[in-house]
């Protein structure tokens, strides 16, 4: 097993730095730059000031030689500094920020994962019954309906109409002079909304595999032998084809982790969350891009590492599975 980790962080390394290649190449071949920010609607500049400020940046070498450097002071773990007009270190920008995103995208999992998994099997043992039926149609409003409508419905509705919960921000404006319940209580407020948008789209999908998963291990020959032996329903279900029908849904969830990261740039921005996403909405909108590279980076790494996690977890639902070294 450990021989096996390592070969896989290894291949990592390759896939990796493809991924920063053809991000690097996509970022620059957008149109824009960070100069034009500070050129376009300034009168005063001229030709020459346009020519030291692209200097300063770096931006007058061509791009395989600004993705040379990059490259190699990213292996070094420093991303560089921002463009912004703060000029702070990109890596202290990002990790002020990835822990709000990564609290929101756990929540989400395990809200995914809570409500999607029972909701799927109960469908599947109840094939077509009301319940069935029920979960179908509301299947079909999680793929139909927009996240940023979801959104702005639910911020109306429990922010401004019942205000309920806080419609923006992580926390309240008093968020210091609280007492420690009291803090955690408004954070949980100003998490409800973004959490359960954030997971509306991959509850539905992720029942639906759940269900057709399960559909196709109970008509399997060993589910009909094992209630033959006399085992009770609840044994059947849960022990023998549960753990059988979680594999796909593994994969899936491994999959799954970069449209959760995507999915926060959209809530984020939406809610007024300083997470990650946010910040990469700014960074994009102010060709930002040491933030936008250091972004993408922590993006595919957390990516590969939600793979490997699924791919381990496979031995973990079936005894069946061991991962050779």
């Amino acid at each position: 097993m450990g021989l096996y980790i390592l070969k896989r962080l290894l291949l990592m390394i390759p896939v990796l730095i493809g991924i920063t290649i053809i991000s690097f190449s996509v970022m620059k071949m957008a149109p824009g730059d960070p100069t034009s920010l500070l050129t376009d609607l300034n009168p005063n500049m001229n030709e020459e000031a346009v020519k030291r400020i692209r200097a300063h940046y770096g931006l007058d070498e061509p791009w395989y030689v600004q993705y040379g450097k990059w490259l190699r002071n990213m292996l070094m773990l420093d991303f560089g500094k921002s463009f912004a007009a703060d000029n702070r270190p990109v890596i202290d920008k990002i990790f002020e920020r990835i822990p709000i995103t990564l609290l929101i995208n756990l929540l989400s999992m395990i809200l995914i994962l809570g409500v999607a998994i029972p909701i799927g099997v109960m469908s599947a043992v109840k094939k077509d019954s009301l319940f069935d039926k029920g979960t179908t149609v509301f299947v079909f409003l999680g793929f139909a309906i927009p996240t940023f409508w979801l959104a702005l419905l639910l911020m109306i509705l429990f922010g401004v109409k019942l205000d309920w919960l806080p419609i923006s921000g992580f926390r309240s404006l008093n968020y210091a002079q609280l007492s420690l319940p009291e803090q955690i209580l408004d954070v949980a407020k100003h998490l409800i909304l973004p959490v359960f948008v954030s997971a509306f789209g991959g509850l539905a999908g992720m029942s639906r595999y759940m269900r057709s998963n399960m559909l196709e291990v109970i008509r399997q020959d060993y589910i009909t032998t094992a209630r033959a032996k006399g085992l009770d329903e609840r044994t059947v279900i849960f022990k023998h084809a549960l753990r059988n029908a979680l594999l796909p849904v593994i994969t899936i969830l491994g999959l799954s982790v970069p449209g959760l990261i995507g999915g926060s740039v959209i809530f984020e921005t939406i809610f007024a969350i300083p997470g990650m996403g946010q910040l990469f909405y700014q960074s994009v909108m102010m060709r930002d891009y040491p933030t936008i590279m250091g972004i993408l980076v922590i993006g595919a790494v957390l990516t590969l590492v939600g793979n490997l996690l699924a791919d381990l977890f496979y031995s973990l639902a079936d005894p069946r599975i061991r991962v050779a070294g």
